[in-house]
């Protein structure tokens, strides 16, 4: 019994610098636990596979916009704005280079419809002037050279202020129906030119004119008549 006792106490007493090392081990690991939750809390899970989707979807839209290559305008959108505006069809049909032929046209029918209309309108009052029986009224000696004296012949130039004013008043009616042609030309040439924008211009579409034997008669299926001719093959 005495021998047991001892060796209860030499173990007790080995056993005694291990306890505070064991409660310090249990403690790094309860801390250490502790530390992974709250890391485990604080991080943002983020899916690669759908972040990568976003951004190809984001880039795709940019290049979509800046692709200029590709833009198909429509055709009735080009019609209603150059209905609207003269000269916004081909803008959006980004045909710049026509905007001068465009714009040229309405300047032109424009000086030419302010130049008959004045001209029209001086010979006007020069023939109702040279008309009337007022002395005062001379207003057709601006049409006349300087010092030019017409006396005795007032009936001849009568009917030449009459056919110039007839001429100018054609002339201004015809700038007046030029202006709307030229305002629809410009409309049907928005709306034609977003119509063929997709039209195919491949090297597949020919036309081929070749001569050929065209058959005018079969006797059976070893004999039969043929004449010389021309084909036309149009290639879709």
């Amino acid at each position: 019994m005495t021998t047991l006792r001892h060796i209860l106490f030499l173990w007790l007493l080995a056993s005694c610098p291990l306890l505070p090392i064991m409660a310090q081990e249990e403690n790094s690991v309860l801390v250490a636990e502790d530390m992974k939750e709250d890391i485990v809390e604080d991080t943002i899970v983020i899916d690669t596979t759908a972040l990568h989707h976003i951004t190809e979807d984001i880039l795709a839209r940019h290049h979509a916009r800046r692709d200029l290559t590709n833009f198909k305008p429509d055709p009735i959108r080009a019609l209603w704005l150059g209905l609207v505006i003269p000269g916004a069809g081909q803008i959006y049909n980004r045909k710049y280079w026509k905007l001068p032929i465009v714009y040229g046209g309405f300047l032109g029918c424009v000086y030419a419809l302010t130049w008959n209309g004045q001209m029209f309108n001086d010979y006007s009052k020069a023939y109702l002037d040279i008309t009337d029986s007022d002395p005062n009224t001379k207003s057709y000696e601006k049409m006349l050279p300087p010092n030019y004296n017409i006396s005795g012949q007032e009936s001849r130039f009568q009917n030449i202020f009459k056919s110039k004013k007839d001429t100018f008043r054609r002339f201004r009616d015809l700038s007046i129906f030029a202006f709307g042609g030229v305002y629809l030309l410009s409309v049907i040439d928005a709306y034609v030119d977003a119509e063929l924008s997709t039209f195919d211009l491949s090297h597949d579409l020919s036309l081929q004119i070749q001569p050929t034997m065209i058959e005018t008669e079969r006797i059976d299926i070893h004999h039969r008549h043929t004449t010389p001719g021309i084909q036309c093959v149009i290639n879709f």
